[in-house]
């Protein structure tokens, strides 16, 4: 990509991530049966874009040369993960957490790196578990668990 677009890119970052901090600030702190609220996440998120996105900047500000060179965009990866994303959005509540962020995850490593499926599956699996199992029994938050027909 070129300078100016990530310049503009991480300008855009920022107020994106200035406005999940302002946004969380007006969710409530806590949640019924919850000790972690519902404006913790977005508060993070936005943290973290915020610093990312002036990480960009001060790269693009610091770097002294421009590559122009012409890449060849990558549709039909986009839109696996981008269709993937919408798919892990609506059956998130009715499947559970822990299987659709699996099957999510490992749909967007194999999108990206089709050799390594093994790899893709233990990743994918070990993120999926640790992050119910830290979210729900250690903060004691809510996620959607399993489906029905499993429990």
């Amino acid at each position: 990509m070129s300078i100016q677009f990530d310049r503009i890119a991480s300008i855009l970052f920022l107020a994106t991530g200035v406005l999940f901090i302002v946004g969380s600030r007006q969710l409530g702190s806590s949640s019924y049966g919850s000790s972690v609220g519902p404006d913790i996440f977005p508060l993070l998120l936005g943290i973290i874009l915020v610093l990312l996105s002036i990480r960009l900047f001060y790269e693009t500000m610091v770097a002294k040369t421009q590559h122009s060179s012409k890449k060849k965009l990558l549709y039909k990866p986009f839109l696996i993960i981008f269709s993937a994303t919408l798919v892990y959005i609506l059956t998130l509540e009715t499947i559970g957490y822990v299987i659709t962020t699996f099957l999510f995850l490992f749909v967007s490593f194999q999108t990206m790196e089709r050799s390594k499926v093994i790899t893709s599956l233990i990743i994918s699996a070990f993120f999926s578990g640790f992050v119910y199992f830290m979210y729900v029994e250690v903060l004691k938050g809510t996620l959607p668990g399993w489906p029905i027909w499993l429990s």
